[in-house]
């Protein structure tokens, strides 16, 4: 498509429309630039390399993640660390590979330290120590990140199913393990009710880790 003069907010949103198409190993700044109908060396006006695109695609999927589920500043922490990562996982779903844009990135401004700011007043308002709820919620961030990294493996996008993963196959595959073949379907079904029995177990150890009633 033609267009106008660029800047870097065009050409994140372009690298996360066609990040659905291309997965994040076939995206580049040639098909960016081949997509936004300009010469790839104009993209490096405005981001030096792949990592640096990443940073501002990583940041623009926080900025629509937190604008689709806003959490009011008097949210309780319990809450709070659920809405959060239950928002994370939705957002990262939405695009092809979205959980590998988003490990590794660093964000490309400071809108992310105005959430960050009231999750931490929050914790330390139940009777959190700083150090406790930086572990607290950069332990719920992780999971979340890993969790939904392991189910993209395995659904790419919602409605979409790898090659690799059919059930049957895997317990014919592992018949000489008969435990191993069972789990299958716990390992690689019931991806929204793991996750939400995920956080409970980390919230009942959070609040037993921490002494918090």
């Amino acid at each position: 498509m033609a267009v106008g003069k660029i800047d870097r907010a065009l050409v994140a949103d372009t690298a996360l429309r066609l990040l659905n198409e291309t997965g994040l190993d076939g995206l580049s700044l040639r098909a960016i630039a081949k997509e936004l109908d300009v010469k790839a060396p104009a993209l490096y006006w405005h981001f030096k390399d792949k990592q640096a695109l990443l940073d501002e695609m990583a940041t623009e999927m926080y900025r629509r993640m937190v604008a689709a589920a806003p959490i009011a500043p008097d949210t309780p922490w319990r809450e709070r660390l659920l809405m959060a990562n239950r928002g994370l996982r939705t957002a990262l779903l939405s695009y092809r590979d979205g959980a590998r844009v988003f490990s590794g990135s660093r964000f490309t401004g400071t809108e992310h330290a105005v959430e960050m700011e009231e999750n931490l007043r929050a914790f330390l308002a139940a009777g959190f120590t700083l150090r406790q709820a930086v572990r607290a919620t950069t332990t719920a961030y992780l999971f979340t990140l890993g969790f939904v990294t392991e189910e993209q493996g395995v659904h790419p996008l919602p409605g979409e199913r790898r090659e690799g993963y059919d059930l049957s196959e895997r317990a014919e595959l592992l018949a000489g393990f008969p435990l191993s073949a069972a789990a299958g379907a716990e390992i690689f079904e019931g991806y929204d009710e793991r996750f939400e029995e995920g956080l409970m177990l980390l919230l009942t150890g959070i609040e037993a880790r921490c002494g918090i009633a």
